[in-house]
C-alpha cells in the first residue's frame, strides 16, 4: 500500500516533457525578439560598419568581422575591485526584405548567456544613433 501510495504521489510530481519544450520555445522565443531589430536600409555593409563602429564606442575590442558572412565578434575584458568580467557579443545582419536589414546580437557575460531584454535594447539605442548619424555623415 504504501508502495502505490509513493508511486501516485511520484507520478503527481512527474512533469510532462511536451510542457518543458513548449516554456523553452516561448522563453527562446522571446529572448530572440530581445536580440533582433530590423532596420530601413538595404546597405548590409553600411550596418555591418556600424554595428563595427557602436561595439568600439561601447568599448569593445572587434575580434571578428566577416562581410560575405554578415557577423562582427567582439570581446570586453575589464577587471574591477579585482574580479575580472569578460563580455562577448556576436552580431549577424542579414537582409529581411529588399529594403530592411535584420540585426541580430548575441551575448555572453563570463561565458553565461545574456538574457537581459535591457541589455540589447541599450546596444540596438546605440546602433541606431550610429546609423542615423552615418545617413548625416556626422563622424
Amino acid at each position: 500500500m504504501k508502495a502505490l501510495l509513493l508511486a501516485l504521489l511520484l507520478a503527481g510530481c512527474a512533469t510532462d516533457p511536451s510542457r518543458e519544450v513548449l516554456s523553452g520555445a516561448d522563453n527562446a522565443l522571446k529572448m530572440r525578439t530581445a536580440q533582433t531589430r530590423a532596420f530601413e536600409t538595404s546597405d548590409k555593409n553600411r550596418v555591418l560598419r556600424g554595428v563595427v563602429a557602436t561595439l568600439q564606442d561601447l568599448g569593445f575590442m572587434v575580434t571578428a568581422a566577416d562581410a560575405a558572412l554578415g557577423t562582427v565578434t567582439a570581446r570586453k575584458f575589464t577587471v574591477e575591485s579585482g574580479v575580472p568580467y569578460d563580455l562577448r557579443v556576436t552580431v549577424s545582419v542579414r537582409p529581411r526584405d529588399a529594403d530592411r536589414m535584420l540585426v541580430r546580437a548575441n551575448a555572453e557575460f563570463n561565458s553565461k548567456p545574456v538574457e537581459d531584454p535591457h541589455a540589447y535594447q541599450r546596444f540596438f539605442a546605440a546602433l541606431g544613433k550610429t546609423l542615423f548619424l552615418a545617413d548625416k555623415e556626422v563622424e
